[in-house]
C-alpha cells in the first residue's frame, strides 16, 4: 500500500466489519479509524456496537467517543478530526485502516463535504418548530414532494436531516439530491474499498441474533443512564435503536414491540447501506459464509492485498 493510500472495510451493519478490520490491522501494522456516525459518541456503547476495552487494547482505535450525546455533531468536524488523525498516524509510521459502514461519512472522507448554501437561522428556526408543532413525517410528506430522492433514502423521523434538505430547497430553489451530485466518485485521495457481501438471509440472521445480544448486555439500561445524564441530541437521538428504546422507557412500547422494532430498523438500514455500496465507485466484494470466522474472512482480503503489493 502506497504511503498515500488508503484501505477502507465497509459492508452493512452486522456484518462483521469489526472483527475483520480487527485482524486485518494486526497483520498490517495498522490502526483503526471509524467511519461511523454514532460510535463518535460517548455512553452510547452497546447499541453502537462499540470495540470492546480488549480489541482497542490490541489495535488502536480512532474517532470513537470524541463527542458528549448531547453535542451536535456534524460531518464537517468528522471529516476534519479524521483527516488529523490519518495523517498523525502516517507521520508516526503506521497505517491507517478505515472501518465502518455510514455512507455519509465514507463520501464525505474520500470526495470531500457537499458545498451548498450556509445554514439560515431564522429559516431552521421555523422548520424546526413545525417539527415539534406538525412532527418530523409532515415534513417528510413535503420533503417527497420537492426532493422524492432525497426523501427516498431518508427515514421519517430523521428531523435534522429532513430539515436540513428542505433549508437547502428553500434556499437555493433546488433539490439537495441535485446538488450532491458533484461526488463523482474521483476520490481526493487513493483509496482501496473492500465490502463485505452477505446473503440476505444470513444477513438477518446475524443482525437479529445480535439485537437480541445487545438487549441482553444491557441497552435499556444504557439509554436509562443517557436520559439521566443529559439526555440524546437530535444527531445522537436519531441513532438506530435509542429511539426506540427511549419510546420504551416513555411507556408507549412494551419491551417486546421495541426488541421487533430495532430489528426492522436495522435490517432497513442495512438494506439502505447496501444499495447504497453497490454504486460506489471502485467498491471490491467480498463474499463472507455464514460460517467464516472473521480471521478467515480476514485472511481472504490480505491475500487479495498482497497479491496487488507484491
Amino acid at each position: 500500500m502506497a504511503a498515500s493510500e488508503l484501505l477502507l472495510i465497509t459492508g452493512p451493519t452486522a456484518a462483521g466489519k469489526s472483527g475483520v478490520g480487527l485482524w486485518l490491522a494486526e497483520r498490517l501494522g495498522a490502526e483503526i479509524v471509524s467511519v461511523d456516525s454514532m460510535k463518535v459518541y460517548r455512553g452510547m456503547d452497546i447499541g453502537t456496537a462499540k470495540p470492546t476495552r480488549e480489541a482497542r487494547a490490541r489495535v488502536p482505535h480512532h474517532m470513537i467517543d470524541v463527542a458528549d450525546p448531547t453535542e451536535e455533531y456534524n460531518v464537517a468536524r468528522y471529516v476534519s478530526e479524521t483527516n488529523a488523525a490519518i495523517a498523525d498516524i502516517w507521520r508516526r509510521g503506521r497505517r491507517p485502516l478505515l472501518v465502518g459502514g455510514t455512507p455519509l461519512y465514507i463520501r464525505a472522507l474520500l470526495s470531500g463535504l457537499f458545498t451548498g448554501p450556509g445554514a439560515d437561522p431564522q429559516l431552521r428556526a421555523r422548520l424546526w418548530e413545525r417539527v415539534r408543532r406538525e412532527g418530523p413525517a409532515v415534513l417528510h410528506e413535503e420533503l417527497q414532494r420537492v426532493d422524492p430522492e432525497t426523501a427516498a433514502r431518508l427515514h421519517p423521523n430523521d428531523a435534522r436531516r429532513i430539515v436540513r434538505a428542505l433549508e437547502v430547497f428553500v434556499a437555493s430553489g433546488r433539490p439537495i439530491s441535485a446538488l450532491q451530485q458533484q461526488f463523482k466518485g474521483e476520490y481526493r485521495q487513493p483509496c482501496r474499498i473492500l465490502a463485505l457481501r452477505r446473503t440476505p438471509a444470513d444477513l438477518r440472521a446475524r443482525i437479529e441474533r445480535r439485537v437480541e445480544a445487545m438487549f441482553a448486555r444491557g441497552w435499556v439500561e444504557e439509554v436509562r443512564g443517557l436520559l439521566a445524564h443529559g439526555g440524546l441530541g437530535p444527531t445522537a437521538g436519531q441513532a438506530a435503536g435509542y429511539r426506540e428504546i427511549v419510546l420504551h422507557l416513555q411507556g408507549a412500547l412494551s419491551l417486546p414491540e421495541t426488541i421487533s422494532r430495532v430489528k426492522q430498523t436495522t435490517w432497513r438500514i442495512a438494506r439502505k447501506q447496501m444499495a447504497w455500496l453497490r454504486h460506489l465507485p471502485g467498491v471490491e466484494w467480498c463474499e463472507a459464509a455464514p460460517d467464516d470466522a472473521a480471521e478467515t474472512i480476514g485472511q481472504r482480503l490480505y491475500n487479495t492485498w498482497l497479491a496487488c503489493h507484491n
